[in-house]
């Protein structure tokens, strides 16, 4: 029986990601025995480090795609929010499976919501992007940063007594928590970093063996979305130290993009809207990214990429 091995991180999300991937795979290929292996990433080696003080950018996924260069895996299975807007020509995603929710979600144990949260009030959340979206509109909060998998998050906002933290929906359904779900926060509010919610199975560019079973998972609308929302990232750049965000839907065959991009205090937040056709996706993106460097989202990146 042939073998294929699959690449992951090995945080409790990205293991249960994995395998709903392989399980799904097994569905469309019985006859190939699937392996997971587990690579440590330099995100998961600086679990006491904020994102904008490590360097460069793909920090949860540079190992894995040179472990798939070097053959040492088959396919490796990421969260496309991970994965830089620059890609290796070696390497090529091969699908994208149907996005959960993709919006942030405010947890508490002391029962609050974004708008109840008293003045001062402590919020959990290492994301820039989280971090300066809702200062903009509730200046008055403080943050804490916590990271760590979903559960180690949820220990930290009751040990260090924190008001609340900011997690991703899909992490809690993925990982059956969301009872711990106080509020689905509004992408008019905070705009989800791109890619949020879907996973993308990536394959060696050459490997057409391999891209013939992965591409049968692949969801269409989520990949023609995520497309437009990487065409804004790759035509603004700035990493994952740049509050900046992206959220697609399509209707027809038209998609509609939703871009952001804030000062790291959220005193200013740029947003603006686009709409194309799906067909070319990628140009959606592409010209939402003008629009707001237009209105001076280039300053607001420099602002972070310069230091």
């Amino acid at each position: 029986m042939k073998t294929l091995v699959v690449g992951t991180r090995g945080s409790q999300l990205a293991l249960a990601q994995s395998n709903y991937i392989i399980d799904a795979l097994k569905r469309v290929k019985p006859d190939i025995n699937w392996e997971l292996k587990i690579i440590k990433t330099t995100g998961d080696k600086f679990l006491n480090e904020t994102f904008e003080k490590l360097e460069g950018k793909g920090l949860f996924v540079k190992e894995i795609e040179s472990a798939l260069v070097k053959k040492e895996i088959d396919l490796a299975v990421h969260s496309m929010k991970d994965l830089p807007s620059e890609e290796d020509d070696a390497l090529k995603i091969a699908a994208v499976t149907e996005r959960e929710n993709p919006r942030d979600v405010l947890v508490s144990n002391k029962d609050h919501f974004l708008s109840s949260l008293p003045r001062g009030a402590v919020v959990g959340t290492s994301s820039v992007r989280r971090k300066a979206q809702l200062l903009n509109v509730r200046p008055d909060l403080q943050f804490s940063p916590i990271r760590g998998n979903v559960n180690t998050r949820l220990r930290k906002m009751k040990e260090l007594e924190l008001d609340a933290i900011i997690l991703a929906y899909a992490g809690l359904k993925r990982l059956d928590l969301l009872k711990e779900m106080k509020e689905l926060i509004s992408v008019k509010i905070c705009t989800p970093a791109v890619g949020q919610g879907a996973l993308g199975i990536q394959i060696r560019s050459d490997d057409k063996g391999t891209e013939s079973i992965v591409s049968l998972l692949n969801h269409d609308a989520t990949q023609k979305a995520i497309t437009a929302e990487r065409g804004l990232l790759k035509c603004l750049g700035g990493g994952c130290s740049v509050p900046m965000g992206a959220y697609a839907e399509l209707e027809d065959s038209v998609v509609k993009l939703r871009g952001m991009v804030c000062s790291p205090d959220g005193s200013l937040c740029l947003k603006d809207y686009q709409v194309g056709p799906v067909s070319d996706a990628a140009m959606v993106g592409r010209q939402l990214a003008e629009r707001l460097l237009g209105k001076g989202a280039k300053k607001l990146i420099n602002m972070e990429t310069d230091k």
